[in-house]
């Protein structure tokens, strides 16, 4: 697509665009009685304005309900986990056997790495990207402790190359190939939290395999954001948050998903609780533990309503979307928004987000040599709502559900004049 840096273009994308009006369905925040510029769905998605009828229905129903709710509820509690499974799946790429929202993304991880990081004396390393998000490395630290491993020996993060800020495909399959009969696991974010790099996680996980690992995803960055196939790339296990572009809330439950090749694999080992117990005996009470078939197996809890509420409105929504037209307007919005960028021509502004389109999602990671710090501050104090990184990035994500190419193009003015 040509793009043009005036106002006008902005203004006829948004009017051709078929997603626009799905702009209305969530609430954004106001600066100076204008709607801000919020370009932080990476961090915190924005609220759905159906979320507080959804919120009221099931605070009514245990008013007027008690209990019963489980059972006699609008939406009953018992089984309402199963209500966001197929849409969840969906998201990801995969059947509604395989995914269930449970928990928070570390604890999901530690629960599939009970399971999938089985370290023998020769194949106990794990193999992740370059300086991932602090909580998973903290999660292969502990795990590799726990089974009695010094995580200096037993963790392998890959590097980029000298100069370059985000990792090549080829190089992470020549380290797969020539460590591999050593790597029990293969564990990297499908979306680098701080480069915005899309990772090709259907040719790590034919990799890994290749060489006999188990591979599994942090998909927090990901889900929402890019197109997945979990299912058909053949993925282990993968987990994600759903605060961030699925917009279900900060600190919302979290997903999971298992293979299906995985689903009656009842001799791996996992920590059990009466959630994953089979439903048909769950409530005999026995004391033999009867995994469920499938994601739900490894389930602890009964489901917390009051956090799947939000995430269920989030769904139907991206649902309705659908992802094959999110994805494709995310391409154009952060096409557009490069392509501002660039023509900026400020020597001193760097992306380190790869510029082929299938290797990012959404977000740029924008460094400005000198003062990015002042640059970011200039652009909240203008009403744009994005983050900043240690030690100099600021990252920017327009968001296709509620981001519009007007957005774009006055974050651009504004970035303009702040790193003038």
């Amino acid at each position: 697509m040509k793009y043009r840096d005036d106002a006008a273009f902005a203004h006829e994308m948004d009017a051709q665009d078929p997603l626009a009006k799905f702009r209305a369905q969530f609430h954004i925040p106001q600066h100076d009685g204008n709607d801000c510029i919020y370009f932080c769905g990476n961090s915190l998605g924005l609220q759905p304005k159906a979320v507080e009828a959804a919120m009221t229905q099931e605070l009514t129903d245990w008013k007027n309900l008690g209990v019963e709710g489980h059972f006699h509820g609008k939406h009953p509690w018992m089984p309402y986990h199963e209500f966001v499974a197929e849409n969840a799946a969906y998201v990801v790429g995969a059947k509604p056997s395989e995914v269930v929202m449970m928990n928070g993304l570390t604890a999901n991880l530690h629960l599939m790495m009970v399971s999938f990081y089985r370290p023998t004396k020769t194949r106990y390393k794990i193999l992740i990207e370059y300086t991932p998000f602090p909580s998973d490395i903290y999660a292969v630290q502990s795990q590799a402790k726990f089974h009695g491993f010094d995580p200096a020996d037993a963790i392998i993060e890959m590097k980029p190359r000298d100069g370059e800020p985000t990792l090549r495909q080829e190089d992470i399959e020549d380290v797969v190939a020539r460590e591999g009969q050593g790597i029990a696991l293969i564990l990297i974010g499908g979306v680098h939290y701080y480069t915005g790099q899309f990772f090709d996680i259907a040719r790590i996980t034919e990799a890994g395999h290749k060489q006999g690992c188990m591979v599994g995803f942090d998909l927090a960055h990901a889900a929402g954001n890019v197109l997945l196939k979990l299912h058909d790339w053949n993925v282990d296990f993968a987990c994600w948050c759903s605060y961030k572009y699925l917009n279900s809330g900060p600190g919302a439950v979290a997903g999971a998903f298992v293979h299906e090749r995985h689903a009656k694999s009842f001799d791996l080992p996992r920590f059990a609780g009466w959630w994953g117990n089979d439903k048909s005996v769950r409530f005999k009470m026995g004391p033999q533990f009867q995994p469920m078939t499938g994601a739900e197996g490894w389930q602890l809890s009964n489901p917390p309503i009051f956090a799947l509420a939000p995430a269920r409105v989030s769904l139907d929504i991206f649902r309705e979307a659908g992802m094959d037209n999110l994805r494709s307007k995310s391409t154009q919005l952060t096409a557009y928004l490069e392509y501002l960028l660039h023509n900026l021509k400020l020597p001193s502004l760097k992306i380190m987000t790869p510029a082929n389109q299938s290797e990012r999602g959404c977000q740029l990671s924008i460094t400005v040599q000198d003062n990015g710090r002042k640059v970011f501050d200039a652009l909240q104090k203008a009403g744009v709502v994005c983050d900043w990184r240690e030690p100099d990035c600021i990252r920017v994500a327009p968001v296709p559900l509620y981001n519009s190419f007007n957005d774009v193009y006055r974050f651009a003015e504004i970035f303009k004049g702040a790193a003038a």
